[in-house]
């Protein structure tokens, strides 16, 4: 449940979205340093709120990978290729010829990797006059609203997350994707990185100290159980994360700039504006190894 309601603010504003997740910040210029005060309150909503957004930033790659590292290192992609001159940068593009958007299953980024980032950082350039939010769902809610049974089942479980696109976008190796144009993203030689990880289902945060389930679209198995054990209770598991009280979204207006947390949260880019076009620059800040 969002809690930002229960917080006073002396520095900013933070204005809840919806009961599960959420908020609009005002007061902060993020395009210059915050100080001590107002990085501690943004912090703070951030980790109570989960995704947490600012209207009308000034911003630009510089800008944005200054801000980003105020929150730690950056965490590269392991896949897509970075913005020309700006390796911490990915651009995430469509174009009104594309038939798809990337990023449109329930996911948290970089899910497949040892330390999966903790934070993801997006900045919206151009968006469609209509549609194309993202869609966030509350994994410390979805938790909660498991029965004592399925908790007690799961505690100990460990989900198998794979980078490999095969095994969740019908069959479609990254390249064969992009040659398709079913993704907005373009692809680069894998970075020197392991992209299969094992994680737990269900993860304590290192900051808020709540338990959340850790779960989504490049998860293919339960570390020991066969893919087709596994199947009816990753997909019950993101089916009850995914349901219409643990969600909110954000509505993108040139200008916005988005954090969330990628250790209690799945996102879901919405593909609803055919013919359109939407340009955003995504950053991400390295996260530690799930426990």
């Amino acid at each position: 449940m969002n809690a930002a309601s229960e917080t006073a603010y002396k520095r900013i504003t933070v204005s809840p979205i919806a009961g599960s997740l959420g908020a609009e910040i005002g007061g902060v210029d993020c395009t210059k340093p915050l100080d001590d005060e107002v990085f501690a309150e943004v912090h703070h909503a951030w980790l109570e709120n989960i995704v947490i957004y600012f209207r009308n930033q000034d911003m630009n790659p510089e800008k944005q990978i200054a801000f980003a590292k105020q929150w730690g290192d950056v965490h590269l992609h392991a896949f897509n290729r970075p913005v020309d001159g700006y390796p911490e940068i990915t651009q995430i593009r469509k174009t009104p010829d594309m038939p798809r958007v990337s990023g449109n299953a329930w996911h948290t980024d970089q899910h497949y990797r040892d330390k999966p980032a903790k934070m993801t950082i997006l900045f919206c350039y151009e968006c469609p006059e209509y549609g194309g939010d993202t869609q966030f769902a509350n994994l410390y809610d979805a938790y909660n609203g498991l029965s004592d049974g399925m908790k007690r089942d799961i505690a100990s479980l460990f989900g198998v997350a794979n980078g490999d696109s095969r095994k969740h976008q019908s069959g479609y190796t990254r390249a064969e994707r992009e040659a398709a144009g079913f993704g907005t993203i373009k692809q680069m030689k894998p970075l020197a990185v392991n992209t299969i990880a094992s994680h737990p289902l269900v993860r304590t945060h290192p900051e808020t100290k709540r338990k959340a389930l850790y779960i989504g679209k490049h998860m293919e198995c339960i570390e020991g159980w066969t893919e087709e054990e596994s199947y009816p209770l990753l997909q019950f598991l993101l089916r009850h994360a995914t349901k219409p009280d643990y969600i909110g979204r954000i509505r993108w207006k040139p200008g916005t700039l988005t954090i969330w947390d990628n250790r209690c949260a799945l996102h879901y880019a919405t593909d609803d504006y055919p013919g359109q076009y939407r340009r955003l620059h995504k950053i991400m800040v390295q996260g530690d190894k799930p426990f």
